[in-house]
């Protein structure tokens, strides 16, 4: 059910309530599960998508071929976390429990193309899907998503965050990896972490609930040096990784990631 004033489409299953905002970068603005908040509030929170590249650019600058690409440093040195999230996004489709919505890709991005961002509610799961395809020459890119789940819910105990990385990317002081993999550390963190076998991340709120962060993609961000929030962020690519471990988008190969939280009670 879509809100024309506000442009804010909600979605519903069972008790699970789902708000996004086309307008402000195409964020899940709440997601509330029995009334309870997941996300923290506010306009550069939620959870929003990283497209068409995840975390920071060295420099904001990365090469495709002989060409190379100057994006705008918006955590300077960086250039961070890509433009869909500064973009208003149109609805394709939205009914009660699934919607889906798109941005053309345009300047600062120097190739044309188009993004499309899917949501699909059920009583104890979210769905989420993005697509970027190119209408010409191929490109390379990143996508993924930025929650900001809420360090506790209803002033219960903190959330305890757990997963098996496979390794975790050194990060250096300007906050890229080096290049170097080294065995995981202990938080907090704002690191990058390998899964080979896929995201697999487990956010529990003692007492209150269990939520799963689950993707094929073999990448996540975890951040959680913030007292009002914790990240954990499921991507196609490092940080940096237009110029380490590009992924091309191509005419006949779109870039896709999917991702899946999967809730239930204590």
């Amino acid at each position: 059910m879509s809100d024309n004033e506000t442009r804010l489409t909600r979605l519903t299953a069972g008790d699970a309530e789902l708000t996004v905002n086309p307008d402000n970068g195409c964020r899940i603005e709440s997601l509330r599960i029995g009334g309870t908040e997941l996300l923290r509030q506010g306009e550069r929170y939620g959870c929003f998508p990283m497209v068409p590249w995840c975390g920071r650019i060295e420099l904001g600058q990365f090469r495709n071929g002989g060409e190379k690409h100057q994006m705008p440093l918006n955590s300077g040195p960086h250039a961070i976390h890509g433009t869909g999230r500064d973009t208003a996004w149109r609805t394709a489709r939205a009914d009660k429990a699934e919607a889906a919505f798109t941005y053309e890709l345009g300047e600062p991005w120097p190739y044309p193309g188009r993004v499309t961002q899917t949501f699909e509610l059920t009583e104890d799961a979210l769905t989420l899907q993005l697509g970027v395809e190119t209408y010409g020459d191929s490109f390379p890119a990143q996508a993924g998503w930025h929650p900001w789940f809420n360090r506790t819910l209803g002033g219960g105990e903190p959330v305890r965050i757990d997963f098996s990385p496979a390794w975790q990317e050194e990060r250096g002081a300007d906050h890229l990896p080096t290049g170097r993999r080294i065995d995981p550390k202990p938080g907090p963190w704002d690191d990058c972490f390998g899964m080979p076998d896929g995201v697999d991340v487990t956010l529990t709120w003692p007492e209150r609930l269990e939520l799963k962060v689950t993707s094929r993609a073999e990448w996540v961000v975890v951040f959680d040096e913030q007292e009002a929030a914790v990240c954990v962020e499921p991507q196609t690519g490092p940080p940096n990784g237009l110029n380490t471990l590009p992924q091309y988008v191509t005419p006949l190969e779109p870039l896709e990631i999917a991702a899946t939280w999967s809730w239930r009670r204590l």
